[in-house]
């Protein structure tokens, strides 16, 4: 078993502008948290969503099913609840009315004490021309490093 467990989703800053970002706990059962300290887990096609009472859901998070699990195991994939503040639900509920805007699991972790964390954003997606600007910033950084290197 691993110690540090840090899985995240590398393509939410290519496809995403962060407005701002959110640590949320996850409402999980027995065997789901001992498949995420196992590293087997994937939030890059998750997104999260209010439901009609406002409560925040992560949904399409895979967790892959315990492997020493009998009958209790859990779903694979299933809307998992995320646990914030009210303040914080009702300032992102208010933000989600805006036009574009969603919600992007970036991270997901578990802290000191044992406990499965979710780091979220607010995000706005980007327009192909962001993205294309993105690519030829990296490549430009790429060409200059070559450059130093060969003298």
């Amino acid at each position: 078993m691993q110690k540090n467990i840090n899985i995240q989703n590398k393509k939410a800053r290519f496809n995403y502008e962060f407005i701002t970002k959110y640590i949320a706990g996850i409402q999980l059962s027995g065997t789901e948290i001992k498949s995420i300290r196992e590293s087997k887990a994937r939030i890059t096609e998750s997104f999260c969503e209010f439901n009609e009472k406002g409560e925040l859901f992560v949904i399409n998070m895979f967790i892959e099913e315990y492997s020493h699990g009998n009958f209790y195991n859990h779903k694979v994939k299933s809307e998992r609840k995320l646990l914030l503040n009210k303040n914080e639900l009702k300032k992102l509920q208010k933000e989600i009315q805006n036009v574009g805007l969603t919600i992007i699991p970036l991270k997901l972790f578990i802290t000191d004490k044992g406990w499965a964390k979710l780091q979220i954003a607010l995000c706005k997606g980007k327009k192909l021309y962001d993205k294309r600007q993105v690519i030829k910033d990296r490549d430009s950084k790429k060409d200059l490093a070559r450059l130093k290197k060969n003298f």
